[in-house]
């Protein structure tokens, strides 16, 4: 996909933002044809971390005790978003607190910690697609760090043509957001096939669609 189109596009959609209270988040969406999502191998649920990230801090709640723990507080987790076993049990009794942390929270979980949090929180975190990640492979401040620029892409219904997640954010620059959007298509490209993307769009959270030509296949 030519880089150029992108940025009319993405410039396109930001002279729409105009003045709001907040900054709106950068929304890419893609439609597709000749996908029956309602095949499970059709499925798309992929975790992507934006290669500049999201452009509004993203808060981390970590599932741990002991190293793990303090490594997570070295890097600057806050000690109230760092959650022991009897934290766990704690959130299971407030439902309030749980819900309202699985909208605003990426999870993290030390590998010890992770059948206790299936158990306990796994059908609340996992209907709102926010189980935790395993801290596993790479150290405990690179896990954070993934998880603050992490997005969700995931096929919704068995017929819904169209997915979408975010890419950023306005305050972000438009080569900072072309970055992210062609790292996002890339991976979906790499779990369909391109002749299956139908159209391409961007748009500002309270704005309006913009279509990106370049999608047009052959």
């Amino acid at each position: 996909m030519d880089r150029k189109t992108i940025i009319t596009a993405l410039n396109k959609a930001l002279e729409d933002k105009g003045k709001r209270k907040f900054a709106q988040s950068v929304e890419f969406i893609i439609n597709f044809r000749g996908i029956n999502f309602s095949k499970p191998e059709n499925r798309l649920n992929l975790d992507i971390i934006l290669p500049k990230g999201k452009g509004k801090e993203q808060k981390v709640a970590v599932f741990a005790d002991g190293q793990i723990a303090l490594e997570a507080k070295n890097a600057g987790i806050a000690p109230s978003d760092i959650i022991d076993a009897a934290g766990i049990a704690k959130l299971v009794a407030d439902k309030g607190k749980l819900s309202l942390m699985a909208k605003e929270y990426e999870f993290l979980a030390q590998p010890s910690l992770m059948m206790a949090v299936g158990k306990s929180l796994g059908q609340r975190l996992g209907s709102k697609g926010k189980l935790p990640k395993p801290i596993a492979g790479i150290s405990t401040i690179e896990a954070i760090k993934q998880a603050k620029n992490r997005v969700r892409l995931t096929s919704r219904g068995k017929y819904l043509p169209v997915v979408q997640c975010k890419i950023g954010s306005e305050n972000m620059s438009v080569d900072e957001l072309a970055d992210n959007f062609e790292f996002t298509y890339d991976k979906v490209k790499a779990q369909t096939t391109e002749p299956a993307i139908k159209s391409v769009y961007v748009k500002l959270s309270m704005g309006k669609t913009v279509k990106v030509e370049a999608a047009k296949t052959a």
